[in-house]
């Protein structure tokens, strides 16, 4: 191939390779140059090559680039230069910008997309969809962040607090140690031998300096230590002949000179503090008063303990201030109170003399002026002389008042005339104030109930503003009377509720009144009507037309009611005595608890209102706040359940309770929870019959509750209906029923003593049910068969049957224990602990495991290898209530109190750990707390047995001179507890036969076996 064809098929290759341009060249050769030109060409000229162009690429060569090949360096652009625009006149832009805000940088070289490489990447990078795209996508990001917060927060707090528990500080570490130096005497603190001072630092050399003390010093301490001895010619002994030697400590004075005046300063420094009279040492007029009540508190004599000091001081000020300002009434009134707490009754009347002659018109000063009077009589002459200077004063015609009964004036035989001589000084009191309120009522009470009318009568013409006196004034007319009185008020007084409200409890008193008799009756029917709410809402005449016409015309005069103060004048209805006005109380509720409530709001809210009033002792008006939300969600079964447990906790009346649940099931048919409260209901008061009537009911509304099915065979195995019982469950179970349904029928045969029977329901429940990993039924089938093989002696069908339980139910730690425990009980402990090992890991962090494992331990009487064993479990379960309480049982005695201490700590408020510290104190003889944490831990978890366990067995062992009374009263509130749940109290109420069920035998039969064996049985 010629050397021009080579040239042309490289030139080919690489506008392939790189991209060249695919305009056509001619490509001349050395043999056409000469054919042309008919002479030998000198040079040979070619196109210019592509970028990247490398000589002989095509044969395989590299090549290699010299500074030729790159060219001259090119210029950076001038900042801010664009495309096309001259160098200079981008410099001369960038120095106007530079001018314009020196120490900045530039707009255009900051981008909000590009950051500070805009200059870089600006003719690469960043356009509109860029900026829309990653907005998009950090939108996206802030999401998916904000849904995985909450779990990252956790995961992190679970860390932290797995990383603390297994590095623990130094300080948690030592705790034990430093609760043990609790218990160490001076002398093991004396014992401890002094480190001295053992450090390898350098000693200087040579020896200290000392400077010479100089000799005035000397002598003064010298004189300083010196007695001086002299003889006291004036007293002595008298066979001394009167002379008598006397020795002066001069470091002794020296001493309490140094002491008085440090007192002295002290007392200096504290000038704005409160002294030790009460007094202030700051001049304050208006709170001498009030300072010299808080320190005559204990009485005359009071200054007697203190300082003469600031008594003195005291005085002084007070007399400052009367010179001052003597028109200043409380000055004199605390100067006066000075003089009379320190014993000085005269000097204290000569000042408050001086106080009322320079206070004429201040009724204050003549009142305490009163007070400091000896005699009621010169009590009354004082008051008298304050009258004449103030007649207008309410106060001191009260005080004269006052000072006319019987108690003060000391005439307690003549309580008539005395009486009498107190109207008539409010009477003549009210010539002068006849607007005064206090007056008239003082008035109004001395008064016979005729005399009271009159004069309320006569008190409303002067204060027709007050609605007390028109509201006195209704309660004492007659109801045609009243009425007048009422509608005269409301006239008068358009903003005011009470009157209202006071007219309606009229109209409802005057209803019940012609009702009489027919009245309970007609009450009666009404309370089984549905229509009437049962009776809540039940007719009671105007009463509604009254609260409707309040409610309109209270609006239309502005007056501003809220929903809380009409509710609280229907909770003042039910608490009137002594008859409660109901049918006002129920309309009020009805007319105005929808009030500014919202629609969606309204089933909330007024379920929050029932349960407060409930709390307050309001039942009935909670009553008709709960009929009321169910007049408007009739449908809603929560409602129609909270008023039939209203009406079971407050005692309401049983066929009330009876039509409420009818009525509820009517609305809610669908609702098994009602109807199985129906039955119940009925059931409890003995009434079997209707108890199967609604049950049969409940069954034709849910043919296919399982619920309604299992109740219903309670019912007849609580009254020995085995037979019916066994139909009922033999029809579930042909009915497909669920794990529960063969759990119940296999225990009627263990009940009914047919192991047999049973042994096929178990296995036959099993193949259905076996691996129901949510049902809590279906582990206990497995367990049952288990049992029924042990029973019969069958140890591999027993040891077959827990291990197809573990197989099917391996989450179910019940199994593992049961399967532990039948080992043990027949002597494979190895066995026992190789399962609870296998079934920790299967359930990890499981404490009832490790229990099991650690009481396995202590039964065998490996004491260490339980304490181990625990200490692993503290770790895996650190907030476990039972593994702490068998640690506080458990423990060493001078460790026990630590242990308690972290126990509560870590387990706040659980019933176990807190049983666990009762019993401390009952071993430690502390009657009462061991008492009151016995107490605290019942009412904590009033289904735990073994408390109520626990606690009955303490009573016994305190009781004293065999009295029973109060482990009687534990027994009564077990039962009304009624517990179901407790390691010891199921073991034990399911051995005991069917008539000793009873929660009280139960009782006693935990306390024997916790007192029999403190080590739970396997």
């Amino acid at each position: 191939m010629s050397r021009s064809a080579l040239e042309s098929k490289e030139l080919a290759q690489q506008r392939l390779l790189y991209g060249g341009p695919t305009v056509s060249r001619p490509v001349v050769s050395h043999h056409t140059q000469v054919q042309a030109t008919g002479q030998r060409a000198t040079k040979i000229s070619f196109p210019p090559a592509p970028k990247g162009y490398v000589a002989g690429v095509g044969r395989g060569a590299l090549g290699f680039t010299t500074r030729s090949d790159l060219g001259p360096a090119s210029q950076r652009p001038a900042l801010g230069q664009k495309p096309g625009q001259d160098a200079e006149a981008a410099q001369g832009t960038h120095r106007e910008s530079g001018e314009e805000g020196k120490g900045k940088k530039q707009e255009g070289q900051f981008d909000a997309f590009m950051g500070n490489d805009a200059g870089l990447f600006a003719q690469r990078y960043g356009d509109e969809e860029d900026r829309e795209a990653d907005e998009i996508w950090d939108k996206v990001d802030a999401r998916m962040l904000e849904r995985r917060k909450r779990q990252r927060e956790e995961n992190a707090k679970r860390e932290l607090e797995e990383h603390r528990r297994r590095n623990p500080k130094i300080t948690e570490q030592f705790q034990d140690l430093k609760r043990e130096l609790s218990t160490m005497t001076q002398n093991d603190w004396d014992a401890i031998p002094e480190i001295g001072d053992r450090s390898v630092k350098r000693q200087p050399r040579g020896k200290a300096s000392y400077v010479p003390v100089p000799d005035t010093l000397l002598q003064r301490a010298a004189q300083e230590r010196q007695s001086v001895s002299q003889i006291d010619e004036q007293g002595g002994d008298a066979h001394r002949g009167g002379m008598a030697t006397t020795t002066t400590d001069l470091t002794a004075v020296g001493e309490s000179r140094g002491t008085v005046l440090s007192m002295k300063l002290d007392s200096l420094g504290s000038e704005t503090q409160i002294s030790q009279s009460g007094l202030q040492s700051s001049v304050d007029p208006k709170g001498y008063l009030t300072s010299l009540q808080s320190s005559s508190a204990g009485g005359l004599g009071s200054f007697q303990q203190n300082d003469i000091q600031d008594v003195k001081k005291a005085r002084k000020l007070l007399q400052s201030v009367t010179a001052t300002n003597p028109s200043h009434a409380p000055g004199w009134i605390a100067a006066a109170r000075l003089e009379s707490d320190l014993g000085k009754a005269q000097k204290a009347r000569a000042l408050i003399a001086k106080g009322c002659a320079a206070c004429p018109k201040s009724e204050d000063i003549w009142l305490h002026a009163s007070l400091l009077q000896q005699t009621p009589d010169e009590k009354k002459v004082c008051i008298a002389r304050g009258l004449a200077q103030v007649p207008k004063s309410v106060r001191l015609w009260l005080e004269a008042a006052r000072l006319e009964s019987p108690e003060v004036s000391g005439e307690q035989g003549r309580g008539d005339q005395a009486t009498a001589a107190q109207r008539r000084v409010l009477r003549k009191a009210l010539e002068r104030l006849p607007n005064s309120v206090r007056l008239w009522r003082a008035l109004v009470d001395l008064s016979s109930e005729e005399d009271a009318r009159v004069l309320l009568r006569r008190a409303t013409e002067c204060c027709p503003q007050h609605k007390e006196l028109w509201l006195a004034l209704a309660r004492l007319e007659t109801h045609e009377r009243a009425r007048k009185v009422l509608n005269k008020a409301r006239q008068t007084l358009p903003t005011e509720p009470l009157i209202w409200v006071a007219a309606a409890k009229l109209e409802e008193a005057n209803l019940l009144r012609k009702r009489g008799a027919l009245g309970a009756e007609e009450e009666k029917r009404a309370r089984l009507d549905p229509e009437t709410s049962f009776g809540v809402f039940a007719e009671c005449g105007l009463v509604a037309k009254i609260v409707d016409r309040a409610v309109k015309s209270l609006k239309q005069n502005g007056a501003v009611v809220t929903r809380e103060q009409w509710l609280a004048f229907a909770e003042d209805c039910e608490r009137q005595r002594p008859q409660p006005a109901l049918g006002t109380c129920a309309q009020l509720v009805k007319r105005t608890v929808g009030e500014g409530v919202e629609e969606e709001d309204a089933k909330k809210t007024w379920v929050a209102d029932a349960e407060e009033l409930e709390r307050r002792g309001s039942v009935h008006t909670a009553r008709c706040v709960l009929h009321h939300a169910l007049s408007k969600f009739p449908a809603k079964k929560g409602l129609w359940r909270r008023a039939a447990l209203l009406e079971k906790r407050n005692a309401g009346d049983p066929e009330v309770l009876d039509a409420i649940l009818a009525r509820a099931t009517t609305y809610c048919p669908r609702s098994e929870l009602l109807w199985l409260m129906g039955a119940k209901e009925r059931w409890l008061r003995g009434d079997v019959a209707g108890a199967r009537a609604v049950l049969s009911e409940a069954f034709a509304a849910n043919p296919e509750s399982e619920e309604v099915v299992l109740a219903a065979f309670k019912l007849e195995f609580e009254n020995d209906e085995t037979e019916r019982a066994k139909v009922l469950l033999a029809r579930a179970r042909s009915q497909g029923g669920g794990p529960r349904v063969w759990l119940k029928s296999a225990l009627l045969e263990r009940e009914l003593g047919d192991p047999a029977e049973e042994r096929s329901i178990l296995a036959e429940g099993l193949s259905k049910h076996g691996k129901d990993q949510e049902d809590g039924s279906s582990w206990k089938m497995h367990v049952m068969l288990a049992q029924n093989a042990e029973c019969a002696g069958d140890l591999a069908g027993a040891r077959a049957a827990l291990e197809r339980g573990r197989r099917d139910q391996p989450k179910r730690w019940q199994v593992w224990a049961c399967s532990a425990a039948l080992e043990e009980r027949h002597g494979s402990c190895a066995r026992a602990r190789a399962q609870l090992e296998q079934a920790r890991l299967r359930v990890p962090g499981e404490p009832n495991l490790w229990l099991a494992a650690v009481r396995t331990e202590r039964r065998q009487g490996n004491h260490k290898q339980a304490d181990a064993l625990m200490a692993k479990a503290l770790q895996d379960c650190p907030e476990s209530g039972q593994l702490w309480a068998d640690v506080i049982e458990h423990a060493p005695r001078p460790q026990r109190k630590s242990k308690s201490v972290d126990a509560l700590k870590k387990c706040k408020n659980d019933p176990r750990v807190v049983r666990a510290v009762a019993g401390l104190f009952a071993q430690d003889a502390k009657i009462e707390k061991a008492r009151s944490w016995y107490d605290r831990s019942v009412k904590l978890d009033r289904d735990d047995g073994d408390a109520w366990a626990s606690y009955y067995l303490f009573e016994c062992r305190a009781g004293l001179g065999g009295r029973g009374e109060l482990e009687e009263e534990v027994a009564r509130r077990c039962e009304e507890a009624q517990p179901k749940h407790g390691e010891r109290w199921q073991r034990i109420a399911k051995e005991a036969p069917r008539s000793e069920r009873g929660a009280r035998d139960v009782l006693r039969k935990t306390a024997l076996d916790l007192e029999a064996n403190p080590i739970p049985r396997p």
